[in-house]
């Protein structure tokens, strides 16, 4: 059994490591939702294992489409379905999430906090903002990781490899 991610994240620096490690997660649209009542915000995420895959330095041997994932045969790669969830959140606003979700899944690009607002960005331009009294938010893997072919790319890979 592949080891599973708990985190807690209290402060800036905890959430940027949990940023790093849902970087590239993909969201159903339908798995985000916030209790009013219970003051939580919840996303379920399928969530690259970037703690686990080897280091790339290859070049890719194909890309998907227009979702820049590169073919990495045997490559030790996998996902894992994960909850990320924010507690203490007094509001919600939502930014071009329809537009910006291809086939209802959205692709976190990272998290942040400035003073009392959090901020989740995906790809696309779309963002999720909540309002905490204070940080208060955990990750948690749920179940067994599975293998995957694709490896997240960004554009800053691609330069490098273009040196």
């Amino acid at each position: 059994m592949a080891d599973l991610l708990k985190l807690r994240a209290r402060d800036a620096a905890d959430l940027e490591t949990i940023a790093a490690c849902v970087q590239d997660a993909l969201v159903p649209l339908a798995d985000m939702q916030y209790l009013p009542r219970d003051r939580r915000f919840a996303l379920m995420l399928n969530r690259f294992r970037w703690e686990s895959a080897p280091v790339a330095g290859r070049e890719p041997t194909a890309v998907a489409g227009d979702a820049a994932y590169a073919d990495a045969p045997g490559g030790g790669l996998e996902r894992v379905h994960a909850a990320l969830v924010f507690d203490r959140v007094r509001r919600v606003k939502r930014r071009g999430l329809a537009e910006a979700a291809k086939g209802g899944m959205l692709s976190v690009l990272t998290l942040g906090i400035a003073g009392r607002e959090v901020v989740i960005s995906f790809a696309g331009g779309a963002a999720i903002s909540l309002e905490v009294d204070q940080l208060s938010c955990h990750l948690e893997d749920l179940g067994e990781a599975w293998p995957t072919v694709w490896r997240p790319r960004h554009a800053e890979d691609e330069a490098a490899g273009k040196e």
